[in-house]
């Protein structure tokens, strides 16, 4: 008999709630202005500037609306390519879809999951115009290879940042390489707000035109800078900030930044140092680190030596009251993928890994016991 997910023991994922939030919600209804750009708004956005060095920080609803702007500052046209890997989330690819790309599906390393820099060159031709890598679980993609390849072919690098805030790449911050990058802040992440993201702009040159594409194609910032006497439509855009109600509850996150990363760190080494002979006895690949890269512990998955070994360890550990969950499928391969071209083979590793990896609950407020649970619990599953 299956466990329902309101009785199990460890759920795959618990969004945070860390103290501030309803406080801080609270006074921003209290301040009059629960709209886009407001106080809590802007201290998220001086946060992140400061902590990153970055030149723009703009708060969105969600990654895929900053994603969306990311396609739209580069004009994307109808015709365009884009070099993305195929084991990413829907939304990578979409936001250059909707603006007529078509996606160039690239396959991932085997040990870090990342897309494979080593085959990026060959899928470049003349309609190429950007690189969008995926720092898959918060481990830094191989970002020396993909600047160097995107400068000696002048295409811009889009970073999807999403698993990836505080993580770093030879002591640089994930999300400052590219000259956009784009992060998450939905309940799975380490940070939230239930649904919002963000968009990094590294290249001023780009700064403009994202706050007037983030404000319906308006100059309205401008107008209230007292560059104009009045703001008027002047672009394309659409209504991308969030509520301040929402950057209220994040900023309430951002306080703990040290001490959320710390509690994950520990999690994720738990488990990495519990699992270790597990891993040998099964035939069973661990999260692989190198060791230039410092990951955000995002997640921690283990990949199975087949889809059978998967499918009976779920049901193994869901019996135990333990939820975890497979991941991304081949992009490739989805129904809207083949229509665009993707067929089978064509990324064999991300083809392969999609059926064995399987992600073990983990989120901020797991407790020991709750992890010993899941340790335990794999030792005694027989395959």
């Amino acid at each position: 008999m299956q466990t329902k997910n309101s009785d199990l023991i460890v759920p795959f994922n618990k969004p945070s709630f860390l103290g501030s939030e309803l406080e801080y919600i609270t006074d921003a209804i209290r301040q009059g202005h629960i709209s886009g750009d407001g106080s809590y708004t802007k201290k998220c956005t001086e946060f992140f500037e400061k902590e990153f060095s970055l030149p723009k920080c703009l708060l969105t609803t969600s990654c895929t609306d900053a994603l969306e702007m990311a396609a739209l500052l580069l004009n994307i046209n109808p015709g365009d390519e884009i070099l993305v890997p195929s084991f990413t989330f829907v939304s990578t690819v979409n936001a250059f879809i909707l603006r007529g790309a078509r996606p160039v599906f690239v396959d991932i390393r085997p040990d870090t999951l990342n897309i494979d820099e080593s085959i990026l060159r060959k899928k470049i031709t003349s309609k190429t115009k950007a690189i969008i890598p995926v720092h898959y679980a918060g481990v830094g993609c191989e970002m020396d290879d993909i600047l160097s390849i995107a400068k000696e072919h002048n295409i811009a690098v889009i970073e999807d940042n999403a698993h990836g805030l505080f993580g770093k790449y030879k002591g640089k911050n994930l999300g400052t390489f590219g000259a956009l990058a784009t992060q998450s802040f939905h309940e799975t992440k380490n940070f939230t707000c239930g649904e919002g993201g963000a968009l990094f702009i590294n290249d001023s040159q780009y700064i403009a035109r994202a706050e007037i594409l983030r404000d319906k194609g308006t100059n309205r910032k401008q107008f209230y800078r007292g560059l104009v006497d009045k703001y008027t439509w002047v672009d394309i855009g659409s209504s991308f900030l969030p509520s301040d109600i929402l950057s209220a509850f994040l900023y309430a996150q951002l306080e703990h930044a040290t001490n959320v990363q710390e509690k994950r760190r520990q999690i994720w080494n738990f488990y990495f140092n519990a699992l270790s002979e597990w891993s040998k006895h099964t035939n069973t690949n661990l999260p692989f680190v190198p060791p230039h890269c410092e990951q955000a512990y995002h997640m921690f998955y283990v990949i199975t030596p087949s889809l059978e070994f998967r499918s009976t360890l779920m049901e193994h550990l869901q019996s135990k009251g333990i939820y975890s969950v497979f991941h991304y499928t081949p992009l490739h391969l989805s129904e809207m993928g083949k229509k665009l071209g993707g067929k089978l083979g064509s990324c064999p590793i991300t083809e392969d890994i999609s059926n064995r990896i399987l992600r073990l609950p983990f989120f901020t407020s797991l407790s020991i016991e709750q992890t010993q649970l899941v340790v335990e619990s794999l030792y005694s599953f027989k395959p």
